[in-house]
């Protein structure tokens, strides 16, 4: 299973339109996709928006992205970027 752990950078964190990004590119993917505080809140569907906001990521924070599967680096290595982005 890959995983990346990203600090989120946007002001609003994880929420509303990046939240939304994240959760459009991950439902591209043929794979499940998970997200989760390292602190061991979740993991959550990644292409659940209601469920990535419910974690309640703000600025600053780490999330830990898996997926497992053909193809899971390169999707892992979009959402890190898109996760990543102020």
């Amino acid at each position: 299973m890959g995983e990346r752990k990203v600090t989120v950078a946007a002001e609003v964190g994880l929420h509303a339109r990046p939240a939304a990004t994240f959760v459009q590119r991950a439902k591209q993917a043929p794979m499940e996709i998970t997200v989760a505080k390292p602190n061991g809140e979740g993991p959550v569907n990644g292409k659940s928006i209601l469920a990535v906001m419910a974690l309640d990521v703000r600025q600053g924070e780490t999330v830990v992205i898996s997926a497992e599967g053909e193809g899971s680096e390169e999707v892992l290595d979009e959402l890190a970027a898109i996760a990543a982005a102020p």
